[in-house]
């Protein structure tokens, strides 16, 4: 079902990604070693369409491009994820193109701003207060209409932020915080400012971000998992709660349900069992429960 799940997640036009570290129990020492589990968010809500959300999670025994590039060995489109050198090799190709993330370049600013507050760290603050206002009244509405907005209202800011940002690079030290903080906007501002060209796509990574929140409430309730076998399988849980979540499903009630029904339903019919398909069960067993 894992399965079934991942290929709905890669038939996306767009996607985003994110990984994070997971204590895994080393063999033979009685210590831990450090695995990843890498997350795939389709979500398209936010541009007004219906096709239903749901996220994979994979898990790799080390960090190396080498698993990103597997793990979208078949996927073309956007793909909007952080910095993390292991995703760069996968542009460039033409079968995918990076989308940068401004909650990481906004970040950036904040962690100076929130130690030492200056007027540049203030300005760039306020300057990228103004893009995430204009998101806040267009999301949901159709790509088209969101592009038009884009390009009308925030294609004017960004431009002027990035002469903003050069002539503030000039003025201050070149070993400075902020300094290195307007460096990584600038690096990327292609792919920083790539979503105002498109409707479809978000201007930032937070599908993926808050898709990990679930591994962060897991490490509460253990401590590490017990083998790379134990973290390929806490990959597939979390992308089955992570997509009942996504649809709206109560993650304990849907696996339940599809634990229930799994044993004896037909493999070629497995994605019947997906949370988007099961949901209007659940619903009406939630009614008459009620």
């Amino acid at each position: 079902m894992v399965d079934a799940l991942r290929e709905h997640v890669m038939t996306a036009q767009k996607l985003h990604a994110d990984d994070t570290p997971v204590p895994v129990l080393a063999p033979g020492n009685g210590k831990t070693k450090t695995g990843r589990l890498w997350t795939y968010v389709r979500d398209e809500r936010p541009a007004g369409e219906s096709t239903p959300p749901a996220v994979w999670f994979a898990y790799s025994e080390d960090r190396k491009g080498e698993h990103p590039r597997r793990h979208l060995a078949n996927f073309t489109g956007a793909l909007q994820a952080d910095a993390y050198a292991g995703f760069h090799h996968l542009y460039g190709q033409g079968r995918m193109y990076e989308v940068a993330c401004w909650a990481h370049a906004r970040r950036k600013f904040h962690e100076i701003h929130a130690i030492h507050a200056s007027p540049t760290t203030t300005e760039a603050l306020a300057r990228i207060a103004a893009l995430y206002g204009i998101e806040d009244e267009i999301r949901g509405k159709p790509a088209e209409l969101r592009c038009e907005v884009r390009q009308s209202r925030a294609r004017p800011l960004v431009d002027a932020l990035q002469k903003w940002m050069e002539k503030a690079l000039r003025q201050l030290s070149p070993k400075s915080e902020t300094a290195a903080a307007i460096r990584y906007s600038l690096s990327r501002w292609r792919a920083l400012t790539r979503y105002i060209d498109d409707g479809r796509l978000e201007i930032d990574n937070n599908p993926a971000e808050r898709a990990l929140r679930v591994v962060a409430l897991g490490h509460k309730n253990y401590l590490f998992a017990g083998s790379d076998a134990g973290g390929e399988r806490a990959a597939a849980i979390y992308s089955l709660i992570g997509s009942a979540k996504l649809n709206g499903l109560d993650p304990e009630l849907y696996l339940h349900t599809v634990l229930g029904q799994i044993a004896d339903h037909p493999v070629n019919r497995i994605a019947d069992l997906l949370p988007w398909n099961v949901a209007p069960s659940l619903q009406t067993y939630a009614s008459r429960a009620a």
